[in-house]
C-alpha cells in the first residue's frame, strides 16, 4: 500500500515537472535575461563570474523548493559569490518584470 503511494506521487510529481516545464516560453525568458544582463555573468551551459544556468539547473534537480529559491535569489539582491571569493550584490530584476515573466525565466533556467 505505502509503495502504490509512493508511485503515485512519484507520477504525479513527474507529471506536474513535465507541465511546468512544458509551459514555459523561451524567448520570453531569454530575452527577460538579456535585458537584464544576466548574460554577463552565467552562460547557458559555460561558465562565466556566476554558474552556467545548466550547473544552477544541476544545483536545483529535484528539489521541492527549487523555484522558489531561484526566484528568491533573482529578485532579492542577495550576495552572489564569485570564483575569487569576493562577493557582491546579486542584481535584482524585481519590479523590471512581472511576477509571471520572473517565473518564467525561473523555470527555463531550471528546465536545461
Amino acid at each position: 500500500m505505502i509503495r502504490q503511494a509512493q508511485t503515485a506521487l512519484l507520477f504525479a510529481a513527474l507529471a506536474f515537472s513535465y507541465n511546468a516545464s512544458a509551459a514555459v516560453d523561451v524567448e520570453a525568458a531569454k530575452s527577460l535575461a538579456r535585458e537584464n544582463n544576466c548574460f554577463k555573468c552565467h552562460g547557458v551551459d559555460k561558465e562565466k563570474d556566476g554558474p552556467s544556468y545548466k550547473k544552477v539547473a544541476e544545483k536545483y534537480h529535484g528539489k521541492a523548493d527549487a523555484e522558489a529559491k531561484l526566484i528568491h535569489h533573482i529578485t532579492s539582491g542577495e550576495k552572489a559569490k564569485f570564483p575569487d571569493g569576493h562577493e557582491e550584490d546579486h542584481k535584482n530584476i524585481q519590479g523590471k518584470a512581472t511576477p509571471d515573466a520572473i517565473k518564467n525565466l525561473a523555470d527555463w533556467i531550471l528546465s536545461l
